[in-house]
């Protein structure tokens, strides 16, 4: 047997079934006209914004990496929780211009971007995170012809990286930000040419669930910070510190404390002074809102045995969520949150293999997971699918198509 992963808080069961937004998991298939199906719970993601605010300083600004997640009525309803949102591609910006985010609260980042996604962002008046030397000139040269003000941040590659993180971001050689030492030469370029500096993004690894390393990273992204301003010559308008707060996905993993990061960053804070006396501080999350507020559920359109294993093989699979497949950065796969959804009460008392529908043997969702007994018409709920799931994974695959998505 191979544990399954923590069931997040906040799923209860109605009438013995799994349910989410008061509705049970039957009826929300129903409602939405069948399987597979990503739900994600409003509720959810409003009460992790709130905690999340309640335990980060007041000064701190939260902003939205719609990356996770850009479902039009999620990135609505983040768009409204959050101070800012941020962009890795021009599809993300037509999609955040279209649900009627304000520009102005948009920030670009990225490496390779577009001459044409350039165009756009200075059009609108997005900030762009500065990636390169070239690509700053090049939206140098984009904005004369265009007669407009680019506004400009400059993303760093710092030296340091966040211990733990489940994909680094900085130090090193990376395809990430501009080197640290320089970055105060390429500032000082731009705001001479005209550009509206908007100061830094230093974002250096993602999904850390250690505390004390994510304090002091942030820690490392303050002081760094500050001699980049010194050596720029021109004070912050904003510091962006990236984010990293992770969830968890596996058995073992505890929940971040981030009362305990709130504090040491107000600590912080209250020792800024000089080159952040105006400076406005923000950091970037995805997965954190809205990562455990979503379920994805496949039906059960077979049960098998071979060779005394029990298959249970759904409508669904990695071609949805390949993250919980284990083929999406995992170097050792183990099994995501998962049950029956139908039976969501019930006692385990069956060791199974729950599958997806692909020909191939990298479709697994659960591997030898203890559940109750489940059979053809059952639904299968796996958790923490509300980022980097119907979004991040292969659709098109064996010709297959997306899966339904639902906010409720």
């Amino acid at each position: 047997m191979k544990p399954l992963g923590p069931i997040p808080a906040g799923f209860g069961a109605v009438d013995g079934e799994l349910a989410v937004g008061g509705f049970t998991a039957s009826q929300l298939v129903k409602r939405a006209g069948g399987t597979p199906l990503f739900v994600y719970s409003a509720e959810m993601m409003r009460q992790r914004m709130a905690r999340l605010r309640a335990a980060m300083p007041p000064r701190l600004h939260v902003h939205y990496a719609m990356k996770a997640n850009p479902y039009r009525p999620v990135l609505e309803l983040m768009a409204g929780l959050a101070d800012g949102l941020d962009i890795a591609s021009g599809g993300e910006l037509s999609l955040a211009l279209e649900a009627g985010v304000d520009p102005a609260r948009i920030s670009f980042a990225g490496p390779g971007k577009r001459d044409e996604e350039l165009q756009a962002a200075i059009t609108h008046g997005v900030t762009l995170n500065i990636e390169s030397a070239g690509e700053a000139r090049r939206a140098l040269r984009i904005a004369d012809a265009l007669s407009l003000t680019p506004r400009f941040a400059i993303r760093v590659n710092p030296e340091f990286e966040l211990r733990g993180s489940g994909m680094k971001m900085g130090g090193g050689a990376k395809p990430f930000g501009v080197d640290a030492d320089r970055v105060p030469a390429l500032a000082r370029e731009a705001i001479a040419a005209g550009a509206e500096w908007r100061g830094l993004h230093i974002f250096s690894g993602s999904q850390a669930l250690d505390a004390e390393a994510i304090i002091e990273t942030q820690a490392n992204v303050l002081t760094l910070a500050q001699r980049l301003a010194e050596e720029i010559g021109a004070p912050l308008p904003l510091l962006n510190m990236g984010g990293g707060f992770g969830i968890p996905y596996f058995h073992g993993d505890q929940p971040l404390d981030i009362e305990r990061i709130g504090a040491a960053l107000n600590e912080r804070f209250e020792t800024l002074a000089g080159a952040f006396s105006q400076t406005d501080f923000a950091i970037e999350l995805g997965r954190y809102l809205v990562g455990e507020a979503g379920v994805y559920l496949a039906r059960i359109v077979d049960r098998k045995d071979s060779h005394g294993t029990t298959y249970l093989v759904t409508d669904g699979g990695l071609h949805h969520q390949l993250a919980a497949s284990g083929n999406f950065g995992t170097v050792v796969r183990r099994n995501y949150p998962a049950a029956i959804a139908t039976r969501f009460d019930a006692e385990p008392v069956e060791e199974a293999n729950i599958v997806g529908c692909l020909c191939t043997p990298l479709d697994r969702l659960a591997d030898q997971a203890l559940v109750p007994a489940a059979g053809e018409g059952d639904l299968v709920a796996i958790f923490c699918a509300g980022a980097y799931g119907a979004s991040a994974s292969p659709s098109a695959f064996l010709g297959q198509g997306p899966a339904r998505e639902m906010l409720v």
